[in-house]
């Protein structure tokens, strides 16, 4: 296991809600991630794989007497698969408000088309 993965791995894991659909031939993955910078995210294709990795930092005051401390650093990982109908040159990422967005633009040769009839 690389260093990067076993760090990855010590650290708290949360859960990220997620919406995913179809608009204007794309596939649109809108991932919660709050506490993540666009510098600390990680976002890759491995083969079939859509790999997504935010780290959450949260600075703390130590000095501080905390009566409760739920506001915790961690990591968001979730892994999707993805088939040959999403063009991997046509995916693109924006951060906004704590929330991920991910367009995968579909293929030109998968998307749906019409097919007109002629009389004969």
């Amino acid at each position: 296991m690389a260093a990067n993965e076993l760090e990855k791995t010590k650290r708290r894991r949360y859960p990220a809600c997620c919406d995913i659909y179809e608009e204007k031939g794309n596939v649109v993955l809108k991932m919660e991630m709050p506490g993540v910078s666009r510098e600390n995210l990680d976002i890759k294709v491995d083969g079939d794989v859509l790999v997504i990795y935010g780290k959450k930092n949260v600075p703390h005051n130590d000095k501080s007497g905390y009566i409760i401390r739920e506001i915790a650093e961690g990591d968001y990982y979730h892994e999707y698969s993805i088939d040959d109908t999403i063009d991997r040159n046509k995916i693109n990422a924006s951060l906004e408000k704590g929330v991920l967005t991910l367009t995968l633009s579909i293929k030109e040769s998968e998307k749906p088309r019409k097919i007109n009839v002629v009389s004969k």
